[in-house]
């Protein structure tokens, strides 16, 4: 499988250069994702999507815990290995997840025993949204439960967000940068 679109290559002309840097976090020095190298082949997008994406990821009101579950499990139930991928390497552990439900966040159903009531209601609202586009009273009402109006208006953005996340990805077969976690089996 060959990735559909090539990300921009180093060395980068001086605008490449400052837009990916500002796709990852400060100080990081590491190559740019991938995923920021394709979408900087369309600067206005890749400016746009990254407004977006930066303010859920660092400035949104949900826990670094519920964000990143979310992010996992839209992910996983997308079939996106490379968005799971990255975000269980970069952000799992340090959001509190633990070795034991990382693989969960693909595997798991909501109501199994590892996870909290919290964590539960946000896992079984993902896979309704993901099955069927709306959430049930019964989903709306677990997961208001734990979130108040703000939040959950958050949740429902971040979980389209890393859908069409996943879309771009999935879309294009991008490759899987060489650091992620390995998607589990089953």
């Amino acid at each position: 499988m060959k990735q559909r679109i090539d990300g921009v290559t180093p060395p980068y002309d001086p605008e490449s250069e400052r837009e990916l840097r500002r796709w990852m976090p400060p100080g990081v020095t590491q190559e740019p994702l991938m995923l920021f190298k394709v979408l900087q082949r369309h600067p206005d997008l890749a400016s746009r999507m990254r407004t977006l994406g930066a303010g859920l990821l660092v400035h949104g009101r949900l826990s670094d815990a519920d964000r990143e579950l979310v992010i996992a499990r839209v992910a996983a139930r997308c079939g996106c290995a490379y968005e799971w991928g990255v975000h269980m390497a970069a952000y799992a552990e340090a959001s509190g997840l633990g070795q034991e439900r990382i693989p969960l966040t693909a595997t798991g159903t909501p109501a199994d025993p590892a996870w909290t009531p919290r964590q539960g209601a946000l896992l079984g609202a993902v896979d309704e949204l993901h099955d069927a586009a709306r959430l049930s009273d019964d989903a709306w009402t677990a997961l208001r439960a734990h979130l108040d109006e703000i939040e959950a208006l958050e949740f429902l953005v971040l979980a389209g967000w890393y859908r069409t996340i996943a879309y771009v990805a999935n879309g294009l077969e991008i490759e899987q940068e060489p650091w992620a976690r390995a998607f589990p089996e089953g």
